[in-house]
């Protein structure tokens, strides 16, 4: 009878841990659903499109001919998608990232790419074979080939603005969301209930606090990437500061609304990892979003941190001031301003 109870109490201890496990949905989404989503966005964004062809962007000029036989010379290699837009586009879009290499007509033509992202280097290699081929059968003059290293046209260029949208986006929902429910789990706002305070001054002083948090995030961060990695503002700081402001009071309004009704960490940390775990994957972080399907770019170009993250990159990449990111602004504020005012009416303080 003895020898049989630590087998009977480790099933026992055992069917407890896996009772737990299961009540928890954080530790169910991260182990089960977190690798689900993650195959799903990173297999959309890299599909299967027959051969694997690295973009290549054209910067075309007045002699439309010459320009169509370029095209049609990189187009002819299976390992290269040339996409054809007037030079200055086109400059602006290898700066968001939209392509490996940037070609120039000339006399020679010049590619132009960072040798420090990855494919760069191969993709221009491609790009320079294609070109020899075409000169055997058209007269075509050798390539010039340039790196881009100048400020604003590197991947890391590309990089930090889409941190720092990420660093607003985690302290908005997970920094003020946790702090409200954290209060609501230790039953602190149900005595500041009893107190005259208001519901938008309360709600307020978070959004507040998030602000004055995030300048330090944006500044730390800027200023590591401009001693680290050379990478410049080309706006103005004004614009830069607004799109903060806007930024993390849109995402500070989304933690305020999923911690308006949580009772416990559990959901909190459900809800919080449903509202931002879809920006972290398709908002454009880390490679273009030009890299995913048309049927889904009205998704994705509707998202917080999809439309900071462009503004960022314009403003910090391309220098361009507010009215040319309207769009990109409308976006948060709206989102800011709706969610604000669906916290204020579902907050409760119990």
């Amino acid at each position: 009878m003895s020898a049989s109870r630590p087998p009977r109490q480790l099933g026992q201890l055992w069917l407890s841990r896996a009772r737990e496990f299961t009540r928890e949905p954080g530790v169910l989404f991260w182990v089960f659903g977190f690798p689900l989503l993650l195959a799903v966005a990173l297999g959309i964004a890299f599909r299967d499109r027959g051969a694997e062809r690295s973009v290549v962007l054209v910067a075309e000029t007045g002699d439309a001919q010459a320009s169509g036989a370029l095209v049609e010379a990189l187009a002819a290699s299976p390992l290269l998608e040339p996409r054809a837009a007037p030079a200055p586009e086109a400059e602006e879009r290898f700066g968001r990232g939209e392509g490996l290499v940037l070609v120039r007509l000339g006399h020679p033509p010049e590619t132009a790419f960072d040798p420090a992202r990855p494919g760069a280097a191969v993709a221009a290699a491609a790009v320079r074979d294609a070109l020899e081929r075409a000169a055997g059968r058209r007269d075509v003059l050798d390539v010039r080939e340039a790196t881009a290293v100048a400020p604003g046209r590197r991947y890391v260029d590309f990089l930090i603005p889409g941190l720092l949208g990420l660093s607003l986006l985690s302290g908005g929902i997970w920094g003020v969301g946790y702090g409200v429910v954290g209060m609501r789990v230790k039953r602190l706002l149900k005595r500041l209930a009893a107190t005259p305070m208001s519901r938008p001054a309360f709600l307020a002083s978070f959004l507040l606090h998030r602000l004055s948090v995030a300048f330090l995030e944006a500044a730390f961060l800027l200023v590591f990437a401009r001693l680290a990695f050379g990478v410049v503002l080309r706006g103005s700081w004004l614009d830069l500061l607004a799109l903060i402001v806007a930024g993390a009071a849109s995402f500070s309004g989304l933690g305020l609304l999923i911690a308006s009704r949580a009772r416990n960490m559990e959901t909190a940390n459900g809800l919080m990892n449903l509202a931002s775990l879809p920006m972290w994957l398709l908002s454009g972080v880390f490679f273009s979003t030009s890299n995913f399907p048309g049927w889904l770019r009205p998704f994705v170009d509707a998202l917080p941190l999809t439309a900071l993250n462009d503004a960022l990159r314009g403003v910090v990449n391309d220098g361009h001031g507010l009215l040319a990111l309207l769009p990109q602004v409308g976006i948060l504020l709206a989102w800011g301003i709706v969610c604000f005012a669906l916290a204020l009416r579902l907050f409760r303080w119990q």
